[in-house]
């Protein structure tokens, strides 16, 4: 199993990945809507960001086990009896996956806090809290793996 730092520098990794599916997804949805400013159709535009990342991750542990940036930290996502993901395994999944992002989501929408200091530090606080629950758990597994029954292993490249 994947330690808890390789983990989190997967984690990191994937963020920066995402930023360009982000942006690239963003910008058709405001060249389909004819959005002309920001808070025009914003509520449109997170739904439909939630299910691209929802397809980009949907895809990837059911097609292989592997991510972008799990393949280049050699992470793979298997059921706990080690066979690959289905697509409706790896959907759940993503769905379990913002456990991640909503204690600090509600807490900032519960506070009305607007600050972007304040809403970063509530997001890495909560990511912290997150990944340290792992410890807690039988395999150190993140919860949202637990609860789902999938498991994060190490998945070294084929020799050559």
């Amino acid at each position: 199993m994947p330690g808890l730092a390789r983990r989190m520098a997967c984690f990191v990794y994937e963020g920066v990945l995402l930023f360009g599916v982000v942006f690239v997804s963003g910008y058709l949805y405001s060249t389909l809507t004819q959005q002309r400013n920001a808070m025009q159709g914003q509520h449109g535009l997170q739904a439909f960001l939630f299910v691209v990342l929802g397809v980009y991750f949907i895809w990837f542990w059911s097609h292989g086990g592997q991510t972008v940036a799990m393949k280049a930290w050699h992470v793979r996502v298997l059921t706990r009896e080690g066979l690959p993901l289905s697509q409706a395994r790896a959907a759940v999944r993503y769905l379990l996956s913002w456990l991640w992002f909503m204690p600090a989501l509600v807490s900032v929408y519960m506070f009305g806090l607007h600050g972007l200091g304040a809403i970063f530090g509530s997001m890495a606080a909560g990511v912290f809290a997150y990944a340290l629950i792992s410890y807690l758990q039988p395999e150190r597994q993140f919860l949202h793996d637990t609860l789902c029954g999938t498991r994060l292993v190490t998945q070294l490249p084929a020799k050559r």
